[in-house]
């Protein structure tokens, strides 16, 4: 286990400094060159010529600095190739370079630069046989000579090539998988901040309606505490009975914003839905609003988010008239089932609702119904009107469409 350490840091050493092994790797091949120059010149008793010492170490810095200036050192190559050809120094085993720099353009390099590299790579053979051709070879010897040194060079560009194929494949999946995420974060944030309007509208819901019914009891009971007892003791426990409504509730949407809490404990109440509209008005009838309420149609089960967006519309209408009818008002609730959707009419004879309700976004002021209304109402894909009616009062319509329930 501690020699992969050593290992693995000598080889993020390495990555660190790809010049320093460039530049090892071309003090190795300009040693192999000079070797192998000097035992030609034993063998064949002949003086090298004088061009072939900077042909080596030209050709050695290519090596070197192969990477960090790409296109310069591919020029030079060819330069010390012409320089050879023109001076009649034989290859040696430093024109390898030749092969890296081809291969490092292809990868690396600019585009004229990977082209320049297949061309000088593609001509270097051919040329090199006609400068030096093979004794006693027939023409087809020296064609097939040729092709077959033509390979390294097209094989070494084909791998540098690939290689740069392949590094442009993988940043685009890089700049993909980023661009995905920054749309994954753009999306959990708007379904963060749809889920906060949703409880929003569901705190001012519950907070709004049972709140004003409690105040309404508690004015009551306070009137009627001496003249009769039995009323202010009946008023009390309907705002007991409301406070724990309320706060049952209000446990239930916070339960939603506590992480690993399930939303089966048994301290939260289920979704409100339509056939809880009774104890609602028996409840507002309870708090001294009178409240004429009909079913019109035949009932069928409703998905999840039309039961409870026509539970808040009734609840917010009924609040509403509560707060802004004025005393002696009364308010008359239709239910309507048609065949493909669900019909609301909430209506009171009071004085009506101040003009920002309906007609400035329907802020009131204190909260937000009516835009609470139009994004529940808008959220299932129904319509909703509001607005004072001819002879007094205010009136609420919503129509909502049924979707068979799964």
């Amino acid at each position: 286990m501690p020699t992969l350490g050593y290992v693995q840091r000598l080889y993020d050493f390495l990555r660190r400094h790809p010049t320093g092994v460039d530049a090892f790797w071309a003090l190795v091949l300009f040693g192999i060159s000079g070797l192998s120059v000097v035992a030609m010149a034993d063998t064949q008793r002949d003086e090298p010529p004088l061009l072939v010492i900077p042909v080596m170490l030209g050709l050695s810095l290519v090596v070197a600095l192969r990477r960090r200036t790409t296109e310069r050192m591919l020029v030079l190559a060819a330069v010390i190739g012409l320089a050879q050809l023109a001076g009649d120094v034989e290859p040696v085993p430093a024109n390898f370079a030749m092969l890296v720099i081809i291969y490092t353009a292809a990868a690396d390099g600019a585009k004229w630069a990977s082209r320049f590299a297949l061309a000088g790579g593609l001509a270097a053979a051919p040329l090199a046989q006609l400068r030096w051709p093979e004794p006693q070879a027939s023409t087809w010897g020296h064609v097939f000579v040729t092709a077959f040194t033509v390979v390294p060079f097209a094989l070494a560009w084909v791998l540098g090539d690939s290689i740069r194929t392949r590094r442009a494949y993988l940043a685009q999946l890089e700049e993909r998988a980023a661009r995905l995420e920054k749309e994954r974060e753009a999306q959990a944030k708007v379904a963060v901040a749809a889920e906060r309007a949703r409880i929003a509208r569901e705190l001012h819901d519950v907070v709004a309606h049972n709140v004003s019914v409690m105040v309404v009891q508690a004015d009551g009971a306070a009137y009627v505490l001496d003249a009769a007892p039995e009323q202010a003791k009946q008023a009390l426990a309907t705002i007991s009975g409301t406070g724990r409504q309320a706060l049952a509730e209000m446990r239930r949407l916070l339960g939603v914003l506590r992480t690993g809490e399930p939303e089966e404990s048994g301290e939260y109440v289920p979704q409100p839905d339509v056939e809880q509209l009774d104890e609602l008005i028996e409840q507002v009838r309870g708090a001294g609003l009178p409240v004429d309420f009909k079913v019109e149609g035949t009932p069928r089960p409703l998905p999840s988010g039309v039961e409870l967006t026509a539970y808040r519309i009734v609840q917010e209408a009924l609040t509403n008239t509560r707060k802004h009818g004025g005393e002696n008002a009364g308010a008359s609730v239709r239910l309507v089932y048609f065949d493909d959707g669900l019909g609301l009419l909430v209506e009171d004879d009071g004085k009506g609702a101040p003009h920002e309700l309906y007609e400035d976004g329907g802020a009131d002021g204190s909260g937000h119904g009516l835009i609470g209304m139009r994004e529940r109402v808008g959220m299932v894909g129904g319509t909703l009107d509001a607005g004072p009616r001819p002879g007094g009062g205010f009136r609420i319509s919503a129509l909502l469409p049924l979707k068979p329930a799964h």
